[in-house]
């Protein structure tokens, strides 16, 4: 069984999906505080095998215990976590908090019941602003530019230095470029809650009349356009790269690290133009000043990824953006409208029972 914390998230829902497809059994933890339910009910739907789902917090130590007692866990893969780059310069100590004390407090439980094997979902910006495109792996870590980037490299050292303490445990460091994208079923795709901060949400939520324009941070980059440029890779493949992992840590020990991005960098423009091809409608913009904590360009080299997994994206950008607005437009309001009719059936149900 494998233990999936954030697996109602956006990406720890498609991994979920991936995982039962592939025959695992599968015991999801998330709190529940930037997903819904709803995503994992789906995952089941499209699965057609049921999965185990545990509301609660990865820091909470007694819950963690009592999981690794209960399951037949054998390894984890960790999504739970904060992930907004402007939230996270807003409030750094939930985001240390939350990324490093939760990723802390998952190791030790996994230590106390003797699970060795974990995946765990870091991020490009541990780069920091990097000199040299595209990024391969032996590239040094930067300073990321904000407490988020901070939080994962500093999750990142943490388990490098368990792995050089103790040659039981077998960990992948996967450090993702720009998820995008969503499940072809239309069924399962990204919901944030609030504003949302990654620019494809926000596009999809204008284009669907939530919002009225989108935002453009900086058009004075020293890039061609003068538009952020980043590695944007679909979902799908992404979760794909996880399991291929997972099968790489029953061959070798220590803490290995894989970039999980396309290797081809597009910019915010770009973006911008292959969005309105894919709805066939104009997309309404402003240019506003750039954004406390981003960087102007960040592509990977996922070379080494291909070499020691077999593994490489597959899905190109308008395939990632056709499968996105396939989602959105089906759910224009994400998951918010089913959460509304399960509510109105539960109050049925109550005072039918009263």
């Amino acid at each position: 069984m494998i233990l999936v914390t954030g697996g109602a998230g956006y990406i720890g829902s498609h991994a979920v999906l991936e995982l039962l497809q592939a025959g695992h059994e599968v015991l999801v933890l998330d709190n529940l505080c930037n997903s819904s339910q709803l995503a994992l009910d789906r995952v089941e739907q499209l699965a057609g095998r049921p999965l185990h789902f545990v509301k609660g917090d990865v820091r909470n130590r007694s819950l963690l215990k009592a999981l690794f007692a209960a399951y037949p866990i054998t390894a984890v893969m960790h999504f739970a976590g904060l992930k907004a780059v402007g939230e996270s310069v807003r409030e750094p100590l939930r985001y240390y908090e939350t990324n490093v004390g939760g990723s802390i407090a998952l190791c030790q439980a996994m230590a106390e019941a003797g699970v060795f094997k974990l995946v765990f979902s870091s991020s490009a910006s541990v780069y920091g602003e990097s000199p040299v495109m595209p990024i391969t792996e032996d590239r040094p870590t930067g300073v990321p530019t904000n407490p988020y980037g901070q939080s994962k490299l500093m999750a990142e050292n943490v388990l490098k230095g368990l792995a050089d303490s103790d040659p039981r445990w077998s960990i992948a460091l996967l450090r993702y470029f720009n998820p995008i994208g969503a499940h072809e079923s239309g069924l399962i795709g990204e919901d944030p809650n609030g504003v949302p901060n990654n620019l494809l949400p926000y596009m999809l939520q204008v284009a669907v009349g939530r919002r009225k324009q989108l935002s453009v941070y900086g058009d004075d980059y020293p890039t061609p356009d003068g538009t952020g440029i980043r590695d944007y890779i679909h979902v799908v493949d992404l979760v794909k790269g996880h399991l291929k992992a997972l099968e790489r840590l029953n061959l070798v020990h220590g803490a290995q690290v894989w970039n999980l991005g396309a290797g081809k960098g597009h910019s915010v423009r770009e973006m911008i133009t292959a969005f309105e091809e894919v709805t066939g409608r104009p997309l309404p913009h402003v240019i506003k000043p750039r954004r406390a904590g981003d960087i102007a360009q960040c592509w990977s080299d996922p070379s080494k990824a291909e070499r020691e997994l077999g593994w490489r994206a597959e899905k190109d950008l308008i395939a990632m953006l056709a499968d996105a607005w396939r989602w959105q437009s089906r759910n224009p309001r994400g998951y918010a409208a089913d959460k509304v009719a399960a509510a109105d059936a539960e109050t049925t149900q109550t005072a039918l029972a009263s």
